[in-house]
């Protein structure tokens, strides 16, 4: 059974539920029984010398749980009730309180999982609906045991009923996960350059960060990479989770897969770092798309104004309205230094990041912030409708403070938005993936640094001839028939980091009186100038790579030539256009061609008519 059926499967226990519960709230019941099954397999084997071993340690006097957590077998928890669910299930008189005294009897941080779902009050409402033992009985047989559901397989059984749950309650499903060929790509961009972890046999130990780390798909999705290339390595996985049900189910697969779930903290990032001090070898994030941030406002101007760039948010604050910047500075602040080896991180945004703001504003001082200083990589622009969510252009960024040789002073945009497959069924505003080859060539392009493009060949008629090809500078270009053309779209682009960036220069015309003489000012540091005309002001954006004068010269006097620059309003500012630098003018087909087709369909009604007068 695969994954999504098997959530199928699961989720039908809601029809147990009909009536009695709103739809709204069967996930309540249904995440965190699953998540009680899947605890209940994964201890099985090792129950009987747990018990055994607390009954020694008991009497002995000794604090139990250091070695309890050893006979389980996994390190992580363990439970000290005599029975499982099956057992629950001999007992239906007794099924409420043994149910609530097995969860009682998980180690601290796996009664933690089911204390964030408030499962015990679900619990008593199943009991008073009579369907306790009903849920109980249909959770008890279905087998989540590891040997035939794997980890991998789990946590997108995990994903399919939170995706389920945020539909049926109508909250937004992309604030739990992000679509796992999204996860996928990052993954791919941010090992592709290290050799060392990726080379089969090295024991190597990196550390990887989520600060919206929803259910752990990202770390998850991370760690399957690094362990298929190379099964001696350690991936330390740490992340933060605001929602509590989705931080219960990333705790849960924590635990199972034998990772520190002290690692992973609840609470909002922004506001309440629950990893201050720590750097990372690698970071991934989706932040909500477009969330105003005003609830941790007060915190965030806090930690601006008086720690400045000694804390996460120097460079400035974006507006309220969307808080996504906000992560990317986080992520920045989270980077291990280049001496000590250095980072990488991909983080899922919206278009709004690349060119909202004008210069000065906190947008662009955060864009300024991380192109000065050389960290941006590559902009991914992703096909529209991939997300749970939204249909809207989303991009990843990939950042990095060490950047090989060929990379430094320089952006890649790779354009994505035409690599995707229709999905057979839509989930939500997802009606669009990206298959496995699409990732791969993104991931090569990005690996390659390489510019590239696509060609597709029309014959003489504009009939297209096969798909497009993608052509890269070492590549043949092919050849466009007799009559035909060539249709040529780029993919991949290289900029300079300075590129992207303009200075903002404010154009001052002189006030004139009714004689049309120029009014000069009486006092002050105007004295004996020229006094500003307000109306007429104007501003320009000057290329950073233009000087400021010769522009000046060459645009504005020879149509004011009374105007000049106010030096201090001039600012520095930083966009990333990023639609503009792959957009391929299309000529208009001419007149005489209009005219010609025109006339052949007047014609053709001419001859129908004729047609029907006889």
């Amino acid at each position: 059974m695969n994954h999504q059926a098997l959530s199928s499967f699961i989720w039908s226990v809601a029809d147990l539920l009909r009536g009695d519960f709103k739809r709204s709230e069967y996930g309540r019941i249904i995440l965190p029984f699953t998540v009680l099954r899947r605890l209940d397999c994964v201890l099985e084997a090792s129950k009987s010398a747990v018990l055994a071993e607390l009954a020694e340690k008991k009497k002995a006097g000794i604090n139990p749980a250091p070695f309890l957590l050893r006979k389980s077998g996994n390190g992580r928890f363990y439970n000290t009730w005599s029975g499982d669910l099956n057992k629950l299930l001999g007992d239906q008189d007794n099924i409420r309180r043994n149910l609530g005294d097995y969860v009682r009897a998980f180690s601290p941080a796996a009664r933690d999982i089911f204390e964030r779902f408030d499962f015990l009050t679900q619990v008593e409402r199943l009991a008073k609906a009579d369907l306790l033992y009903l849920v109980t009985e249909k959770f008890a047989n279905i087998d989540l045991h590891p040997e035939v559901v794997d980890n991998a397989s789990m946590g997108s059984v995990f994903e399919e009923l939170i995706r389920k749950f945020a539909e049926d309650s109508n909250e937004t499903a992309g604030e739990h996960f992000t679509p796992r060929e999204v996860i996928r790509l990052m993954v791919n961009m941010l090992f592709i350059e290290d050799d060392e972890v990726l080379t089969a046999g090295k024991a190597v130990v990196r550390d990887i960060y989520d600060p919206t780390a929803g259910t752990g798909g990202m770390l998850s999705v991370a760690s399957e990479h690094l362990l298929a290339h190379n099964p001696k390595a350690r991936l330390n996985m740490y992340g933060q989770e605001l929602n509590d049900e989705s931080y219960a189910i990333c705790k849960a697969d924590m635990l199972i897969k034998g990772q520190p779930v002290e690692n992973i903290a609840v609470g909002n990032t922004l506001s309440d770092d629950g990893h201050v001090g720590r750097k990372f070898d690698y970071m991934l994030s989706n932040p909500p798309f477009g969330v105003e941030w005003k609830k941790v406002e007060k915190t965030v101007r806090n930690e601006h104004e008086r720690q400045g760039f000694d804390g996460r948010f120097g460079p400035g604050l974006p507006r309220v309205s969307d808080g996504s910047m906000l992560f990317l500075m986080h992520l920045v602040s989270k980077m291990r230094l280049a001496q000590d080896g250095g980072a990488r991180f991909g983080i899922v945004l919206n278009g709004s990041p690349l060119f909202t703001g004008g210069a000065g504003s906190g947008e662009s001082e955060i864009r300024r912030y991380v192109l000065e200083n050389d960290l941006v990589e590559a902009i991914v622009g992703l096909p529209s409708d991939m997300f749970y969510n939204t249909g809207i252009a989303t991009y990843i960024w990939i950042l990095s403070n060490r950047k090989n040789v060929q990379r430094r002073g320089h952006v890649q945009l790779i354009d994505a938005s035409s690599f995707w497959q229709k999905m057979r069924k839509s989930l939500g505003s997802k009606r669009k993936e990206m298959s496995d080859a699409h990732i791969e060539t993104v991931t090569r392009l990005f690996g390659s640094f390489i510019e590239a493009e696509l060609v597709s060949v029309f014959d003489a008629a504009g009939r297209a001839q096969g798909e497009p090809m993608l052509v890269t500078g070492t590549d043949d270009a092919p050849m466009a028939p007799e009559g035909g053309k060539l249709k040529r779209v780029p993919i991949s682009r290289i900029f300079r980091n300075e590129d992207f960036g303009y200075t903002t220069i404010t154009v001052e015309r002189p006030i004139r009186d009714d004689q049309g003489q120029v009014v000069l000012g009486l006092k002050g540091k105007g004295k004996g100038k020229p006094q500003a005309d307000s109306s007429l002001r104007d501003t320009e954006n000057v290329p950073l790579n233009e000087s400021v004068s010769e522009y000046f010269e060459r645009e504005v006097l020879p149509h004011a030539p009374d105007a000049w620059i106010d030096p201090e309003k001039s600012k520095v500012g930083y966009e990333i256009p990023f639609n503009r630098h792959f957009y391929v003018f299309e000529p208009p087909r001419s007149l005489h061609a209009i005219d010609e087709e025109l006339q052949a369909v007047s014609a053709s009604i001419m001859k129908m008519l004729g047609g029907l007068a006889e």
